[in-house]
């Protein structure tokens, strides 16, 4: 059933409507880069190496006559991946984590809020860069390595949950016909924090994919000539001055992202969960 409160809540919310419009053409651009773009992303001109943006190179060339505007719409395959895949797994972390240590409780929670609040105490950045450190560069390890260190935010919210809802009467009769924990979890007070995990993912998304430019722009992440955002802006440092374009657009590009499921996000807290202090 489609919940037409809430459509019309977000017909009305301006975070959500703008956020929508964003994300949609982020898609839309993903998924038909190959009819957008009007170069592959590594196709080389040699002869115009360094062209500012012209009707032929709408946003310029790189130092290696590449166009600007077709890396970046090939880019955002790469910041859609990245998001989506990030963020399925620290969700699926974090519900696990959050099920268990708020339905049983006791030792099971002290043990589990413990890590937890370990990873939550410490920069994810900064514990990705550790991981792949040692899982050694690349943009799979990169996604692995942000996943695994940012799963905290969904364990304390679905565990708080977990915790007001495990003694409400539908859970109580769940148990009194002979379900398992298992069942109880999956069928009864999973489906009750839906509303929090979908807003806690679309927060997620942004913060994934800056996570991922980062780690590319330190060179951890993809590397060329892949076309992800934060390689582009990391080899227009050296042309600042001469070619800002390089970096100039790829830099707008995640602005524009980052900020449309930002938006998005917050739209849908506001219309889902408007208690949620994230």
């Amino acid at each position: 059933m489609v919940n037409f409160d809430i459509l019309r809540s977000g017909s009305k919310n301006i975070s959500f409507k703008l956020g929508g419009m964003i994300f949609l053409s982020v898609i839309v651009m993903a998924i038909f880069a190959p009819l957008i773009a009007p170069y592959s992303y590594d196709e080389m001109h040699i002869s115009d190496i360094l062209k500012p943006p012209s009707s032929k190179y709408l946003l310029g060339t790189d130092q290696y006559g590449r166009d600007i505007f077709s890396r970046i719409v090939y880019g955002s395959r790469i910041a859609l991946k990245v998001g989506i895949l990030v963020v399925i797994i620290e969700t699926v972390i974090g519900i696990s984590l959050g099920l268990l240590a708020g339905y049983y409780g006791g030792k099971v929670d002290r043990i589990i809020s413990f890590i937890t609040d370990v990873f939550w105490a410490m920069p994810p950045l900064v514990l990705a860069l550790a991981v792949v450190t040692l899982l050694g560069p690349g943009l799979t390890n990169v996604m692995i390595a942000i996943a695994v260190v940012s799963w905290a935010q969904f364990t304390r919210v679905v565990r708080a949950k977990t915790q007001s809802l495990k003694n409400m009467p539908f859970v109580e009769a769940g148990r009194a016909i002979g379900e398992s924990d298992i069942s109880i979890m999956l069928r009864y007070i999973l489906p009750n924090t839906m509303g929090a995990i979908i807003v806690l993912s679309t927060l997620a998304l942004p913060s994934a994919i800056l996570s991922t430019t980062a780690m590319g722009f330190l060179g951890l992440g993809a590397q060329p000539p892949t076309p992800d955002w934060g390689v582009m802006l990391s080899e227009g440092i050296s042309y600042i001055g001469t070619a800002p374009w390089i970096s100039i657009f790829p830099g707008l590009a995640i602005v524009y992202t980052v900020l449309g499921f930002n938006l998005l996000g917050e739209g849908l807290r506001d219309i889902l969960d408007p208690r949620l202090k994230v």
